[in-house]
């Protein structure tokens, strides 16, 4: 990626700086945590706001909650890690998952039953056309499947300065996830260890999704489509063995790795642009594939989708 200009941004009196000067006004702003969400396809004509905002801290504490705040620019993986040190329960389900703990509400992360919106309490952004700090509770975020405000009305309009999650302080676990379920499916619930939870999520997405630093890749490129009881029921008619997720009574989740794996395109590979042999639903550059050619055999996996489907697939990355 090119671009006219970026800054790193390590504290709240960076962004005012900016501000001030006019840096923020009249061009376009990207906010940037790892980018391993970002498809470039061109060079970026504004400014990169880097977020490298670094710190964690215990806001309260109740006899069964923490309250812990924690700055836009950590790593999430880490800040997985650090909770698990310290004992403390809710984000477990979400180890190993790639980014900065800024980026996590923007995309409302989720992984093996839990979401972001599950454990966040609220969060603080500057908001870059007024150069306000603005105050957002959880309902405010508008989170939804693997969306939020920031992705929608709020694009591009906030710099997200830290996020405060309630973590619990008794074991809350989530194992209705297949892989989880069958492991401790004999293990008394009082003997399931919080590390033990998290180092088995982490081993289930090692064997599923490649390490960026030997394949690239940018994680889960499609979202799950989400379809009504009538629109299941005339798939269910044609494709009997389709895996299929419940969300309530009208509204059920469909596997975008499978539908995509239905069509031909597991471990397929056009030029360095390609599917993962072992995960349908992560698109790979072997090499030297530019952000356009990987962005044309995404659009050409929508269109065979929609073909034999009639289903929209919906990319969970951002393209710029």
């Amino acid at each position: 990626m090119e671009t006219r200009q970026a800054a790193m941004i390590t504290s709240l009196n960076d962004l005012h700086e900016l501000f001030e000067d006019g840096h923020l006004k009249n061009q376009q702003i990207l906010v940037l945590g790892e980018g391993s969400n970002i498809l470039f396809t061109d060079h970026f004509e504004g400014i990169v706001l880097l977020n490298q905002m670094r710190g964690k801290k215990v806001i309260r504490e109740t006899e069964q909650h923490i309250i812990l705040q924690v700055s836009g620019g950590e790593f999430w993986s880490s800040l997985v890690d650090f909770t698990v040190e310290n004992s403390w329960y809710g984000l477990e389900n979400l180890s190993l998952i790639p980014g900065t703990v800024g980026a996590a509400p923007v995309q409302n992360i989720g992984a093996y039953g839990i979401e972001l919106k599950d454990v966040m309490k609220s969060l603080e952004a500057f908001e870059l056309a007024t150069g306000r700090v603005v105050h957002f509770d959880n309902k405010a975020c508008e989170f939804a499947y693997r969306n939020s405000i920031f992705k929608q009305q709020h694009k591009g309009k906030y710099f997200i300065l830290n996020v405060t999650f309630q973590l619990n302080k008794a074991p809350n676990f989530h194992l209705e996830y297949g892989p989880l379920k069958e492991a401790f499916a004999n293990v008394d619930p009082s003997k399931i260890d919080l590390k033990q939870v998290s180092e088995l999520i982490k081993t289930i997405r090692r064997s599923k999704l490649p390490e960026p630093e030997e394949l690239k890749n940018a994680g889960s490129f499609f979202k799950n489509p989400v379809v009504n009881i009538s629109k299941l029921e005339l798939l269910r008619k044609q494709f009997t063995d389709m895996p299929v997720y419940k969300l309530s009574d009208k509204k059920f989740k469909l596997a975008a790795g499978w539908l995509v794996e239905q069509c031909g395109w597991k471990g397929k590979r056009i030029g360095d642009a390609g599917v993962y042999e072992k995960q349908s639903l992560v698109l790979v550059n072997f090499g030297n594939a530019s952000g356009k050619e990987m962005l044309a055999l995404a659009i050409s996996i929508q269109k065979s989708v929609k073909k034999k489907f009639g289903i929209d697939l919906d990319m969970e990355v951002n393209v710029v």
